[in-house]
C-alpha cells in the first residue's frame, strides 16, 4: 500500500496499459517494487497482452469496411434518403395525374351540345349541374326525409324558400309530365343557398328541380349524366336551374322545357 489510495488489480492493469497518471504510475512502480506477487501479476498482464496483440496483428493490419467507414455510412444513408424521395416523387405524380385525369373526365362528361343558343355568365352553369347531381343523390334516396318541408305546406314552402334565395320562386307543375310535388328543402351551393323541389311519378322514381338564385344571362339547355341519372341545366330569369331524374332524355328534354315555359313564358322554346 502508498501513502495514498490502496493499490489495487486495477492500477497494475493500468500500470502494463500506460493508462494511469504520472502520479499513479510512480506510485504503482513504487508499490511493485516492494511487492513481489504484484510484480510478479504485472509480468502476467504483460504476456497476455502481448499475446493478444500479436494474435489480432493481422486484423489491425486490415483495412476498415467500407461498410463501416464514416464516409460508407454517410453515402448510404444519402442513397436511402435519394430512394425515399424517389417513392414521394412519384406517388406525388400519380396523385396530380389521377387528378388531372378526373378534372378531364368531369370536362367531358358536362361538355354536351347546347339545344338553345347560349350566353356569357359569371358562374359556369355546369357548377349547378355537379352541385345539383350530388344533391339529387343524397336525397332521392331517402326514405323517411326525403325533403324538409312536404306538398302540405306548399305556400310556405314557396315563401320561405324565396326568402332565403331573395327573389320569388315558383313551384313547377309536373302533372302533365307525370311527376307531383313531395316537397322541397334549403340547400346550400356555392354562389349561396339554393332550393330542391323534389316531385315523384307514383312508381318510386323521383325527380327533382334545383335552383339558385344567378345574375349571369340566359344560357343554352345542357344534358349531364352520371351514370343512370340524367337531367339538363340552363340559365334563365335570375336562376340557374337543373332537372334530374333517371328517366329517357327525351323525357327529361320535354320536363326541361315544360318548366321554361312555366318560369318565363316570353321566350318561345323548341321542341327538339
Amino acid at each position: 500500500m502508498t501513502g495514498g489510495m490502496p493499490i489495487g488489480d486495477d492500477d497494475l492493469h493500468g500500470y502494463v496499459d500506460q493508462r494511469l497518471t504520472p502520479e499513479r504510475m510512480a506510485a504503482v512502480e513504487a508499490y511493485i517494487a516492494t511487492h513481489p506477487d504484484a510484480a510478479a501479476q504485472v509480468l502476467q498482464y504483460r504476456e497476455q497482452r502481448d499475446a493478444l496483440r500479436s494474435a489480432l496483428q493481422h486484423k489491425y493490419d486490415e483495412p476498415v469496411p467500407v461498410r463501416l467507414r464514416v464516409a460508407g455510412i454517410q453515402a448510404e444513408r444519402r442513397r436511402r434518403w435519394r430512394r425515399s424521395l424517389g417513392r414521394v416523387a412519384a406517388a406525388g405524380l400519380w396523385l396530380l395525374i389521377g387528378a388531372a385525369g378526373g378534372w378531364i373526365a368531369n370536362e367531358e362528361l358536362t361538355a354536351t351540345p347546347p339545344v338553345r343558343v347560349a350566353a356569357s355568365s359569371a358562374l359556369p352553369a355546369n357548377a349547378v349541374a355537379q352541385e345539383a347531381l350530388t344533391a339529387h343523390r343524397i336525397f332521392a334516396a331517402e326514405v323517411r326525409h326525403p325533403v324538409e318541408v312536404d306538398v302540405t305546406q306548399e305556400k310556405h314552402l314557396v315563401e320561405w324558400l324565396s326568402k332565403r334565395l331573395a327573389r320569388p320562386l315558383r313551384v313547377p307543375d309536373l302533372s302533365a309530365q307525370g311527376y307531383r310535388l313531395m316537397g322541397g328543402r334549403l340547400l346550400p351551393a356555392s354562389a349561396g343557398p339554393a332550393a330542391q323541389f323534389m316531385y315523384d311519378d307514383g312508381t318510386g322514381r323521383r325527380l327533382t328541380v334545383y335552383l339558385t338564385a344567378e345574375d349571369g344571362g340566359e344560357t343554352s339547355f345542357r344534358y349531364v349524366q352520371d351514370g343512370e341519372l340524367g337531367g339538363f341545366y340552363w340559365r334563365d330569369a335570375g336562376f340557374g336551374y337543373a332537372v334530374l331524374a333517371q328517366a329517357d332524355r327525351r323525357d327529361l328534354l320535354a320536363t326541361a322545357e315544360a318548366i321554361y315555359r312555366q318560369t318565363d313564358d316570353t321566350v318561345p322554346v323548341s321542341g327538339r
